[in-house]
């Protein structure tokens, strides 16, 4: 057997977007794949990264690993802050040493959420919870310590058949309840981790190969719509009647952490690495259905 060219390395392996990761990794020709979870490497010791990282000897690093809990992180920022800045740090660390790239997965919250046109990915950042604030932490160690190997790409609206995600959810409410309440005041773009999978994949590779720039991208849907429109495209989908979806507003569901109402991104830098951005949320949620529905009712 002819040895692999090529070594990539995925941290938070075991979650939702680490688990459909490595799935596309592994159908990449001449490529090893590593894929730690947090059990197996916790990002927020450096001694473990630069071990990993010098053990391994990926050409690509994908961090994955995140803390996610963005209610948790308002009473719980240091914490938070050590996972989702300090990890990413660590990581860019040893990845200085080694040369090799870094992918930094991050968030549409390092915004303040009232745009009205879509996020450039040079738009002005101006988080308003602690979430948002550790993870531009992360964002900007990346970018500092690795300028020319350093990629960090935002993403939102999350959801896979790997893990708990508002899709499901509203698959397992939908049996269960004739008529469910969906907030129609925070605009975004619902994103397949699949297709984010896909992208991370050639980002990578195009960096490898010189052809992609260093620094952020936007790695969300095409189009754009509310949770109330998402659901109510998730009971069509299902063949319920979309009318048992009803509209209210972020009022009704207050949170410890405070919601974009906007979180509309722009894609216009994959342009310069030669790829295209993600499709339209209405075709991925529609492909990626079947999978959805199996995961949560078996």
């Amino acid at each position: 057997m002819k040895p692999p060219h090529s070594t990539w390395l995925v941290t938070g392996a075991g979650g939702m977007l680490g688990q459909d990761l490595l799935a596309r990794l592994r159908t990449q020709p001449d490529t090893a794949v590593v894929g730690l979870g947090s059990k197996a490497l916790d990002i927020t010791d450096p001694d473990a990264v630069a071990t990993a990282v010098a053990e391994h000897r990926p050409v690509v690093v994908v961090n994955c690993a995140a803390w996610t809990a963005v209610d948790d992180a308002e009473s719980r920022e240091p914490d938070a802050l050590r996972v989702n800045g300090a990890g990413p740090r660590h990581l860019a660390e040893a990845c200085a040493k080694t040369g090799a790239k870094l992918l930094q997965v991050s968030t549409d919250y390092v915004f303040g959420g009232d745009a009205t046109s879509p996020y450039a990915e040079q738009a002005a950042t101006g988080p308003r919870g602690a979430y948002g604030r550790t993870k531009l932490v992360g964002e900007q160690a990346v970018l500092d310590l690795l300028p020319a190997d350093g990629y960090v790409v935002r993403t939102a609206w999350l959801y896979g058949a790997g893990g708990g995600n508002f899709a499901r959810t509203m698959i397992r409410l939908e049996a269960v309840k004739d008529t469910v309440d969906v907030v129609d005041d925070q605009r975004g773009q619902p994103t397949w981790t699949v297709d984010l999978a896909d992208r991370l994949v050639r980002l990578g590779a195009a960096a490898l190969a010189g052809d992609a720039p260093a620094g952020i991208y936007h790695g969300t849907s095409a189009g754009e719509t509310t949770w109330f429109g998402f659901t109510r495209e998730i009971f069509r989908l299902l063949g319920a009647d979309p009318e048992r979806v009803r509209p209210t507003t972020s009022a009704a569901y207050v949170r410890p952490a405070p919601r974009p109402s906007y979180s509309v991104l722009g894609h216009d830098r994959w342009q310069q690495a030669g790829i295209e951005p993600i499709r339209d949320w209405r075709q991925a949620i529609a492909e990626a259905f079947p999978a959805l529905v199996a995961a949560e009712r078996g």
